[in-house]
């Protein structure tokens, strides 16, 4: 955005054009609706390739038959709200799932995106901000019909990380998507028996080059 090297961030980011244009950016990335964006891992917002949405549903969605069992009681009203209007603005939505306590109806939001059952669809500015939300099955139908065992899972994403780092660890992939080192490390196992990737030490592996 800034094009150029060694940018550091300005104390008021509100007023900066840069950041601003960043914002903008990943707006309308979202809007436009290419990709999945939600706040899937340890409560940060991410974007995920279409092709890896059915291995991140399948580590941190819940099927519908278990939603009563796996879904807090706000998140459960919210989701029935959303299926009847199936997009709505976060105002009305609150209003709609009967939540008055903003802090509580926000926590039921996050708790509803890290299991793939809402995700925003539009940033509004005007008259006020607000997101406008929805139903992943809106956008991405096939991706979520589509059904992977977690270890499948696992590999997929450590092969997409692989392939833009070079090299890594099981423990830096661990922390930044959510999940354990040791399950990351399988999925890298799972990889050096492909040929894909070179175990380098205890817990790094690199890009095999052919």
């Amino acid at each position: 955005v800034c094009g150029r090297r060694e940018v550091q961030t300005p104390r008021n980011v509100q007023k900066d054009v840069e950041c601003s244009q960043a914002w903008v950016l990943k707006d309308e990335v979202l809007r436009r609706g290419k990709v999945y964006y939600g706040k899937i891992t340890k409560g940060q917002s991410i974007f995920v390739a279409p092709r890896l949405i059915a291995a991140f549903n399948s580590i941190f969605g819940v099927p519908k038959n278990k939603e009563n069992e796996h879904l807090s009681t706000n998140a459960k009203t919210i989701l029935a709200a959303l299926r009847k209007e199936w997009e709505s603005a976060s105002a009305d939505l609150r209003k709609d799932a009967g939540i008055g306590d903003r802090k509580e109806f926000n926590k039921a939001l996050d708790e509803l995106q890290n299991k793939f059952k809402v995700i925003p669809a539009e940033v509004l500015y005007a008259p006020k901000f607000t997101y406008i939300w929805t139903v992943p099955e809106a956008r991405f139908p096939e991706q979520l019909k589509e059904k992977l065992d977690r270890e499948t899972a696992l590999t997929e994403i450590a092969r997409a990380y692989l392939q833009g780092a070079g090299q890594t660890s099981s423990k830096e992939l661990a922390k930044i998507i959510g999940i354990t080192p040791l399950e990351a490390n399988l999925g890298f196992l799972n990889l050096i028996e492909e040929n894909f990737a070179a175990h380098v030490e205890p817990g790094v592996f690199r890009l095999q080059t052919f």
